[in-house]
């Protein structure tokens, strides 16, 4: 897999997936606007997207009832260079009808231990968490 990332200007960045996708970036520094998120932000997305994607197709799997589902990630950066992250936690909210809490677990934690790269991946790092929520629609 090959990605593209090109400087714009200052301290904004332009990147391009191996699938053509593009995404505006930018390394936040004092005083700078808001036109894309950072480098870190995006990793943090990452996992929220990687993690998310498995816990749907996973209940999916299990024919349960997914009709919304959404991930809160809260990062504690290390305070030194490099600045990597040495905290994170994942909050899932799942709504649905009927959602078992058993199988919206297991999900959860199948996703964690052996399914999402990202989250397996910045756990080399960063102690991981993770906790949810079912939501019950009527």
């Amino acid at each position: 897999m090959t990605t593209r990332v090109k400087w714009v200007e200052d301290r904004v960045f332009i990147g391009t997936s191996a699938s053509g996708h593009s995404v505006v970036m930018e390394a936040k520094g004092p005083g700078q606007g808001s036109i894309g998120p950072s480098p870190m932000e995006m990793l943090l997305l990452g996992m929220g997207g990687c993690t998310t994607f498995d816990v749907v197709h996973i209940l999916g799997r299990m024919r349960e009832n997914v009709e919304d589902c959404e991930v809160e990630i809260d990062a504690t950066r290390a305070d030194e260079d490099p600045k990597v992250y040495t905290k994170i936690h994942a909050h899932f909210k799942v709504s649905g009808r009927g959602l078992k809490e058993n199988k919206v677990k297991q999900a959860v934690g199948m996703s964690a231990e052996k399914y999402c790269s990202a989250s397996i991946m910045l756990g080399a790092t960063a102690t991981i968490t993770h906790d949810f929520e079912v939501i019950d629609l009527p």
